[in-house]
């Protein structure tokens, strides 16, 4: 599985991780086996929410996991309206219960809050002194709420900024993407398939993808992952709730496209416009 440097905390992840949104509308045993799966592959980055399934998610995943900890690097998420200082601590506290663990690997502010950034941030390094999370970060951040939030860490501090990238949903790449690269700030793309937006098999662009899939014997899913981890800064965490789709995903990781593939991929896939803020789902 391959790996490298996550942001500024020093330790290697897989490109490829586990994400697990929406989980609480697939079978709760069919998820545990896909997550174990994903464990099993190398697929050591499982990243959750308080806010999936008002809980129940994590409960799943606590369930995986359990046995396990020490081969999971684990994330899970607060709130927006959970993140006062108070409210991020004590967040924390309900979804290392429901996780079954003493500590997170990586806890992020979903997205931006009406709190004070400096009260989630400040409750974040108190959770750090504490051993109740390793490293923070972000998610759904623009660049320049970014840049706000190291203005007040300072450099070094926020592990990653979490999201949506996909090969129809690109805008990350005119600035966002650039920030966290000049800071060394990881990038994690969910919902790398797009949510039901993957491309048509007949379309051209679908088309372009299986030309280039049939050449390295693997599917267009599988080199869509490649493309969208083709940078150094650069994770994604797709979900599947069945063991055989995180092995199609997990094999991704090992898939390496040319220069004149990704070419043609930038291509087919134009960026589009630049945002003033970040898609999300």
């Amino acid at each position: 599985m391959r790996s490298r440097t996550f942001g500024p905390i020093g330790c290697k992840l897989p490109i490829l991780g586990q994400g697990t949104w929406n989980m609480d509308r697939d079978e709760p045993a069919g998820c545990i086996a896909a997550l174990r799966r994903g464990l099993e592959l190398g697929l050591s980055h499982i990243d959750t929410a308080e806010l999936y399934g008002a809980g129940e998610v994590e409960e799943i995943v606590g369930k995986a996991i359990a046995g396990r900890r020490g081969e999971v690097f684990l994330a899970s998420k607060v709130l927006p309206a959970n993140a006062s200082r108070r409210g991020t601590m004590e967040a924390c506290e309900r979804s290392l219960a429901r996780l079954g663990t003493d500590h997170l690997d990586l806890y992020l502010l979903h997205w931006p809050s009406h709190y004070p950034l400096g009260e989630t941030l400040a409750a974040f390094e108190e959770l750090v002194r504490a051993g109740k999370i390793l490293a923070w970060g972000l998610s759904n951040f623009s660049e320049s709420e970014l840049a706000a939030a190291v203005a007040i860490v300072g450099e070094g501090k926020v592990a990653c900024n979490q999201g949506l990238y996909h090969l129809e949903e690109r805008s990350i790449e005119h600035a966002v993407i650039p920030y966290c690269e000049e800071h060394e700030i990881a990038v994690v793309a969910y919902s790398p398939f797009g949510s039901g937006r993957f491309p048509r098999a007949r379309s051209r662009s679908g088309r372009l993808l299986a030309g280039i899939a049939a050449t390295h014997g693997a599917t267009p899913r599988q080199v869509a992952l490649a493309f969208l981890v083709r940078r150094p800064s650069l994770f994604a965490i797709p979900k599947s709730s069945q063991p055989e789709h995180v092995e199609q995903n997990a094999a991704a990781a090992d898939l390496s496209l040319t220069d004149d593939e990704a070419r043609r991929i930038d291509d087919a896939f134009p960026r589009g416009l630049r945002r003033s803020g970040v898609p999300m789902l």
